[in-house]
């Protein structure tokens, strides 16, 4: 089956979930900077989760032009994906609104971390429906930094009711690893 309305519906699910985020934010009483300074925490959480959707649009984006077609499967698995993105506007708005308490913060890596793994399932339901010779087989590999992240949402996870800082500092952490656009499929391609 072709894969068209799947990176269709997909971009679009993807711009809607921006466009929430940015819809979360609660105008200042005022025109001053004062007004702006207690939206700081909520602005620097939105960066994030902005950075956050827009490292999945890319990688997504990668993963469907290397692959040929989808499966019943493979939609499922991406719906899978576009569930767990959907939930960053409301994990984002309330770790803002709340500045850094441990239960919005460890709530926001529960939702990182599902993130990780559905990506991780549908980027192997693809290579499995590829087969083992295919670029995205090539290029995706063991996948080791999805591995990884996942074991630093974890972690972050594990230690927000004691350290949320800290938690933050690691979500941040896992995000500028993956920044840097992930080259992997683009070399396969060209190989």
């Amino acid at each position: 089956m072709g894969k068209g309305r799947l990176e269709a519906f997909s971009d679009g699910v993807i711009a809607i979930i921006i466009t929430i985020m940015v819809l979360e934010f609660k105008r200042p009483e005022s025109v001053t900077f004062a007004a702006l300074l207690p939206l700081l925490p909520h602005i620097a959480i939105y960066a994030l989760s902005f950075i956050y959707v827009g490292i999945y649009w890319s990688n997504h984006h990668h993963l469907f032009h290397a692959a040929k077609t989808v499966t019943g499967g493979i939609l499922w698995a991406n719906l899978h994906l576009l569930f767990w993105l959907s939930l960053l506007p409301f994990v984002t708005a309330w770790m803002g609104e709340n500045h850094a308490a441990p239960l919005p913060v460890a709530l926001y890596g529960v939702v990182l971390m599902m993130n990780g793994l559905a990506y991780n399932i549908l980027s192997h339901l693809l290579v499995r429906h590829e087969g083992a010779g295919s670029v995205i087989a090539r290029a995706v590999g063991k996948d080791r930094k999805t591995l990884l992240s996942i074991l630093g949402y974890v972690a972050a996870v594990l230690i927000s009711p004691f350290l949320p800082a800290l938690s933050l500092g690691l979500y941040a952490v896992v995000a500028l690893t993956w920044l840097i656009p992930d080259r992997r499929i683009e070399r396969a391609m060209k190989a």
